[in-house]
């Protein structure tokens, strides 16, 4: 995949010497960022007032927007109450993720989307952020935090900036400026690139003059180089996140039409990733007009994933599979399952360790779910491993895992000790479709591979599965841990809305999703069944949400298996 590590990345060692070095780099990058010298290139050349009047295509909030003019500001599960005409810069934010979003400017659309009001607030915020974090901040100027806020001010200064003297107007599109040449000086990596190359042209297409061409130029000229890279050639994203594509898409729609209003032809190698984008977003878009919750994505409001508008000129058949994802139709289910391994090296600051993971909506709602992690979720990296999906897990051992601790800090969360491949093969016939997926995460451990086979009966609608650990190294009685046999687990995590009652033979397990009339049987052959506590993230909160947990023992030297089937219930009271 793209974007994959270097080999020292593998080597025993590698992620410190790694961390270590691009710790000094970074050292030395703020210094530099500090500097009188470095502020005074960024000022040049001088921004000559606004030009365009760039528009987000995503969704605003109109009730968030009234509750920030009323001096509340809410991210991230916290809140701060500033009060009318209060300063939310000049005291102590609840949280890190909070502070994020506070110098993000993510307030600013929906302060802007309620009309004058809105942008005299949002001019007064922006002034009194320049007071204090203007000319630098190690926190408020960070790439992540840098990013956002250049796309938000872009789409935001000619709405605030009509609220402004002609005095406070020109200061709000030097610092514009300012602050997209810096952004364009921290694209040095692959991860990211593309959305801040977008931000900083996108700011160039806000601005006039010199200072406005210069930043189309340079952010123009960056993309085209990262958008390959970026950007499969089946559309996904890089780092496998469905939200990260609807995302980058988002970022290219609003420079698209930017540069459009400015007489600007956008780059070929634009327009095609806009193109690759949309086909992408449609096939993940599910049947309740949501995203799948994988690989480090919520799946969005239906409202929100519509307004990319992806569906626009779309007549053709959906593919059954795209960046490693598979999905399956049926008349009442429809199913996508992962069926690849998740991104490495610095795509991989986001992935989930979940092999094998799946998705089930049932008449348009979701049923099985994964957790719903993201970077802007409420909870822990912990949450990024096998246990949080709707897979099988082997044993004590997770299928990869994030880094921790200093190296973290430095490079990123990323996955480390994950499966590097994914089997998956396609069957489709009259009334049926099935997947046969395997991966060898945990062979090096236990010898033992897992395997999963899906199958939906068409005619009968119903998913039929069976997850089975085969020997991976015949003729080995034990693996590496010493065991012959190994615990095992599979899980189906619910959705919130989705009530789960184990039935009176302790196996089967009755699913009933919102108000629907009738409900659903997951019967299964393991020796232990039951419906536990587990988690699931709206908007990046958690919520409570239940698990249904089937359990055995594999023999290291034979394996074992699980088969289970969903079927809409036929009758009431459960099997005895």
């Amino acid at each position: 995949m793209a974007g994959g590590p270097p080999a020292i990345f593998d080597t025993p060692g590698g992620a410190w010497a790694l961390a270590l070095a691009e710790g000094g780099r970074r050292a030395l990058r703020r210094e530099w960022a500090g500097t009188g010298l470095h502020r005074w290139l960024l000022s040049r050349p001088k921004a000559q007032g606004l030009a365009g009047e760039p528009k987000d295509p995503r969704p605003t909030d109109l009730a968030a927007g009234r509750r920030i003019l009323a001096g509340r500001f809410e991210f991230g599960g916290a809140s701060l109450e500033a009060g009318v005409g209060g300063d939310p810069w000049d005291r102590p934010s609840p949280s890190r993720r909070f502070a994020a979003a506070l110098h993000r400017f993510d307030w600013s659309p929906d302060l802007i989307a309620l009309g004058d009001d809105g942008a005299a607030e949002a001019l007064r915020l922006t002034l009194d952020w320049r007071r204090l974090f203007g000319r630098w901040n190690g926190f408020a100027w960070s790439p992540e935090v840098l990013e956002r806020r250049v796309f938000r001010l872009a789409c935001a200064a000619k709405a605030i900036s009509a609220k402004a003297s002609d005095a406070e107007a020109a200061l709000i599109a030097q610092d514009l400026a300012r602050q997209a040449r810096h952004l364009v000086t921290l694209i040095d990596g692959p991860v990211r690139a593309a959305e801040r190359a977008c931000a900083a042209a996108l700011a160039g297409a806000a601005l006039a003059g010199d200072a406005g061409e210069d930043l189309i130029a340079k952010g123009l000229s960056r993309l085209q180089r990262v958008l390959p890279v970026t950007v499969q050639p089946d559309g996904g994203h890089a780092s496998r996140c469905p939200r990260a594509a609807l995302e980058l898409l988002f970022d290219l729609q609003a420079l698209d039409e930017a540069l459009v209003h400015r007489g600007i032809a956008p780059p070929d190698e634009m327009l095609r990733a806009i193109d690759r984008l949309a086909g992408a977003v449609r096939f993940f878009t599910l049947a309740d007009g949501g995203l799948p919750d994988l690989q480090g994505g919520e799946g969005g409001a239906a409202a929100y994933v519509a307004a990319a508008r992806a569906s626009e000129g779309a007549s053709t058949k959906l593919p059954t599979a795209r960046n490693g994802y598979q999905r399956l139709e049926g008349r009442s289910l429809q199913v996508i399952a992962d069926a690849a391994p998740p991104a490495r090296g610095p795509w991989s600051v986001t992935a989930c360790a979940q092999p094998l993971a799946m998705e089930l909506l049932i008449g348009a709602r979701r049923v099985i779910v994964a957790s719903a992690w993201s970077p802007d979720a409420v909870g822990p990296q912990a949450l990024r491993v096998a246990d949080a999906g709707s897979t099988a897990t082997l044993g004590d051992a997770p299928c990869g895992e994030p880094l921790g601790g200093f190296r973290a800090g430095v490079l990123g969360p990323r996955l480390v000790g994950g499966y590097d491949a994914v089997d998956a093969r396609r069957q489709e016939a009259d009334g049926a479709v099935w997947l046969e997926l395997a991966h060898d995460g945990w062979a090096k451990r236990f010898g033992l591979r897992h395997e999963r086979r899906l199958y939906l009966d068409l005619a009968a609608d119903e998913l039929r599965g069976e997850d089975r650990f085969v020997t991976a190294r015949p003729g080995v009685d034990l693996g590496e841990a010493g065991r012959r046999f190994v615990p095992f687990t599979v899980r189906f995590h619910l959705h919130p809305d989705v009530k789960a009652s184990l039935a009176r033979d302790g196996k089967s397990v009755l699913l009933q999703a919102g108000d629907q009339e009738h409900g659903w049987w997951l019967r299964n052959d393991a020796t232990d069944a039951s419906v536990e506590p587990s988690v699931f993230f709206q908007d990046g909160q958690p919520r409570r949400a239940r698990q249904i947990v089937l359990r055995g023992q594999a023999r290291v030297d034979t394996g074992a298996r699980i088969r289970w089937k969903l079927a809409a219930a036929d009758m009431w009271p459960p099997p005895q």
